[in-house]
Order: C-alpha cells, then structure tokens, then sequence
C-alpha cells in the first residue's frame, strides 16, 4: 500500500492515477471525503485525516510500504507555514518510522536551500521539511520540481487567459527571469516510479521540462499558440506589481502575493535535469506542447 497526502490537490490525483495505472495499491489521506470520488472510481482506499493531526496520521500509514508526501501551501501566516509544512511532516515521518514504512517520497520546490531559506516563509518551511525527511531514518527521494504546467490548475490557466483576452499581455518586471516548465503528468510519472524503486533512495533531484525560457519569452510562445502574436507585451514595473499583490492578499485565493513576487524575481527556476532523466528513463513533454494541451 502506497500513501499519498495531497491527494485532492493540483498534483495529488495525477499522482494517484499513475499509481493506479501500475496496478499499485493506493490509499489517499484527504479531509473532505465528497472531493475524492474520482480517486475512489480508480480504486484508491481514502483514509480522512489531516497533516495537522498526528493521530490520523499514526492511523493513516499502518500497513504502507511507501508514503508519496504533497501536501504544502502557497500562502499563510508563518504559524501556519510551521503547522502543516514543517510540524505536519515531522509528525508524518515519525509515524511512518513508527510503522515500519520502507520509503517517503517527498515534493519539495525549486530553489529550496540554505540561500533562499529566509526569503519567505514559504522557503523556510521547505527546506526544513526536506530536512525532517533527510533525518527521518527512512529510505527516501526528494524532488524539487520547478512550475508545474497542466491543463485544468497551476499558473498556465491563468497565463493563458492574460493572453487571450486582455489587449496587452502583462510581464513582470523586464520579463527576463528564467524558468523551466514540467508538464504535470510528467511530474506524476517521476513521483509514482520512485515510490517503488530501491535503486533511488537518498537522492534529491530537480524536475523541470526540456525548456528553459523567460518570461518574455514564455508569453511570446503562449500569444503564439493562441493566434494574439500581434497583440503588445506590456513589461509592468516589479513596484507596481507589488503593490496590486498587497491589495490581492486580502482575497481568499490571491493570484499573486509579494511572496509569490519574491521569489519569482529573486532567482531563476530552472533545473539540473540530466540525473532524474538518466535515473529514471521518462519522457518529458516540450513546453510548446505543454501550451497546446492547456489552450
């Protein structure tokens, strides 16, 4: 039995189908039972339970040989970052420990590393989530995904419908920060191959797709797609953005925040693919057809 937390997320039940599309068995820690039929129609078990609390933990992971950890969040005061990213995994590991769990495979994100840990609170509590893995005792693989491209969540909806339907297309700043696009059902290849491989164990790998580009340029292949190339680029100032971000925290599911901004400007996303693709054989989708597959 293979648990998988975040199971009802952007990327959980990608990850729970490819499981399942190997036959593995799978049980689903979610808190709302009414948000996981899809995953009960492809034969996954549900275990309601929350990171938050250790007893559904403890109760979730008897008889799992591996455990596929997803559960983060974007936004949040910092208690709330300590209580589900970096207590929550803590408590995981330890149950898993605790019932004899042979493997935790973990996401963690692009940039995690001593150099980022106090840019946002978000960094913080990923690096000492991959932290509490590393120290867990468990044989283990952690991932550090760049953006996640799909078709029906994530940021490429949203940048799709920009260049769709306003008159000008918005870029942050100069447009010139880089990133590295994987498609998510690659992503859930690499998460469902290393649940069960015990020729990975304590490696951390980056994931991106094929192409590094720009925001610039990442727009340019978007407005492509769509047939708008002719409408203008619009480069809006980092301090503008900023500002429209403070105004956007007070929504419940801001599109932006000055964190989100932060970390966008502070560095590239972009990644070292070469030893996921040579460990793990797997395909990966070119970002003009991750594009096509979203518009």
């Amino acid at each position: 039995m293979i648990l998988v937390t975040g199971a009802t997320g952007f990327i959980g039940p990608k990850v729970v189908h490819a499981l399942r599309a190997q036959d593995l068995p799978v049980r689903a820690l979610v808190r709302d039972r009414r948000k996981a039929r899809q995953l009960e129609a492809w034969g996954a078990e549900l275990a309601q339970g929350d990171t938050t609390r250790p007893d559904t933990l403890r109760a979730a992971v008897v008889g799992c040989r591996a455990v596929v950890h997803l559960v983060g969040i974007r936004t949040g005061r910092p208690e709330q970052f300590e209580a589900v990213m970096i207590r929550g995994t803590r408590d995981l590991a330890a149950a898993a420990k605790e019932a004899g769990v042979g493997r935790f495979v973990h996401m963690s994100a692009s940039g995690v590393g001593e150099a980022t840990k106090d840019l946002t609170p978000y960094y913080r509590a990923k690096l000492a989530a991959e932290q509490a893995v590393e120290r867990s005792g468990i044989p283990f693989v952690i991932f550090r995904p760049t953006f996640v491209f799909g078709r029906d969540g994530g940021v490429l909806p949203t940048f799709i419908r920009l260049a769709r339907w306003l008159p000008a297309t918005p870029v942050i700043g100069a447009g010139d920060t880089r990133i590295q696009p994987i498609w998510i059902d690659d992503l859930a290849a690499f998460f469902a191959e290393a649940a069960h491989r015990d020729d990975v164990s304590g490696r951390v790998f980056e994931l991106g797709g094929p192409d590094a580009v720009s925001l610039t340029e990442l727009f340019e292949r978007i407005r492509a797609a769509l047939g708008v190339r002719r409408r203008p680029l619009l480069h809006v100032p980092v301090p503008v953005v900023r500002a429209q971000a403070t105004l956007l925290e007070l929504l419940p599911n801001p599109m932006i925040t000055r964190d989100d901004l932060k970390m966008l400007t502070a560095l590239d996303h972009v990644a070292d693919v070469r030893p996921a693709v040579e460990t793990f054989r797997l395909p990966l989708v070119p970002l003009d057809e991750q594009i096509r597959r979203a518009a």
